[in-house]
């Protein structure tokens, strides 16, 4: 599992591994009954604190996207389709609402957004 920490983000390290897990899960890298590394290996993989990783596997676990067992370690939990679905919506509605902000800062229209966003999608005529 490669996830990839940047000590120049103003990310905290737990989030930036939380946001790597979740994403391996939701793109499918990661599937329901795989292990995750254990928290000391992940740290020290990562050369960061056993409590860092602990904080990110117990939010992810919160969360609902692992499970752990005592002496055995943590792995990815099935995932319900629906929340899986709802969380690929919020991060697409996020990433739309900054489109949409730098669009409002730029002068762009909603027409011109629109049309800007037809190109993107690529199918004119199912957007």
């Amino acid at each position: 599992m490669d996830i990839i920490i940047s000590n120049s983000s103003g990310e905290p390290i737990y989030t930036q591994i939380i946001k790597q897990i979740k994403a391996m899960i939701l793109d499918g890298a990661l599937q329901a009954g795989d292990a995750l590394p254990s928290m000391r290996n992940l740290a020290m993989q990562l050369r960061i604190s056993v409590i860092t990783t602990k904080r990110a596997y117990e939010e992810l676990e919160r969360d609902g996207y692992i499970e752990s067992y005592p002496g055995k370690g943590s792995f990815v939990k099935a995932q319900n389709r629906e929340m899986l679905r709802e969380e690929q919506l919020r991060q697409t509605e996020e990433l739309l609402s900054a489109a949409c902000e730098k669009a409002r800062v730029c002068g762009i229209t909603l027409e011109e957004l629109t049309e800007i966003l037809k190109l993107v999608y690529g199918d004119e005529g199912n957007v």
